[in-house]
């Protein structure tokens, strides 16, 4: 397997070049210069993923493991980024042991993502699962369950995954997807349920639109009601000493002429 491999190669690179004991040594002192340090690789490693430098993305990130083995982030952000080079084997590796060392949901809906994409259905729908479980709150992981059990032919399953996602977020894009199943399967009256609830869906979605454009208009008139006011005031005052100006010049020209 090449994410093996990979992991071997690089784990004897850090054996020849970098003792354990005095790797341990600096990740216990943490010192300010070590903080520092773990901070510029991190900035660079997140700058290059943005500006699409993967290879110097990666150098930060191994970089960081480097010095700290047990960094589940890293090990997750590098997943990504392996992922994104279609390095699928060497992104799932990344996000098991991201998942071994934090139990983290993200890390485990990604390794999802890659076994859908790879066509490891059952795993995908596995691993989306004990993400839902351990945070059900979130609909994309619901949408990726969908997909996974769609790919099965687990109909059925797929469109209470959908329903769920759409319970937490209303969406028309969400039942478009439960139509999509559902003409699929040749199921012509739930078809049309589904269409008159994309067409109620959808009035909501305007009516809403139109709602906030309303608030928002509101707003920018309150807005320019206040800097009219302001404005009146800027404005007001300098005449206000002028006034006060020509009085003290008539004063002091009436004394002149005394």
């Amino acid at each position: 397997m090449i994410g093996v491999l990979a992991i071997l190669v690089f784990t004897m690179y850090l054996t020849f070049f970098f003792p354990v004991e005095a790797k341990k040594e600096k990740t216990e002192e943490k010192s300010p210069k070590y903080t520092a340090q773990m901070k510029r690789l991190w900035q660079i490693a997140q700058t290059s993923m943005k500006e699409r430098k993967p290879s110097r993305a990666e150098k930060a990130l191994l970089t960081i493991l480097k010095f700290d083995e047990k960094n589940a982030a890293a090990y997750n952000r590098l997943g990504i980024l392996y992922a994104k080079g279609q390095k699928y084997d060497e992104a799932v590796e990344c996000f098991e042991i991201a998942q071994s060392l934090d139990n983290n949901p993200a890390s485990i809906h990604n390794a999802g993502l890659i076994y859908l994409e790879v066509g490891a259905y059952e795993k995908a729908a596995m691993a989306f699962e004990q993400a839902i479980a351990l945070e059900g709150d979130v609909p994309a992981r619901y949408i990726a369950l969908a997909k996974a059990e769609e790919k099965m032919g687990r109909t059925k399953k797929a469109i209470e995954a959908l329903e769920d996602a759409y319970e937490l977020d209303p969406k028309t894009a969400t039942l478009r997807q439960i139509l999509a199943i559902y003409e699929a399967a040749g199921n012509e009256e739930a078809a049309m349920a589904t269409t008159a609830r994309i067409e109620a869906q959808i009035i909501k979605e305007n009516a809403a639109k139109a709602k906030r454009a309303t608030q928002k208009g509101r707003k920018t008139n309150t807005a320019t009601k206040a800097g009219a006011r302001a404005v009146k005031k800027v404005v007001t005052k300098p005449v206000r000493a002028t006034r006060a100006t020509s009085k003290i010049i008539k004063q002091h020209v009436g004394r002149k002429r005394v």
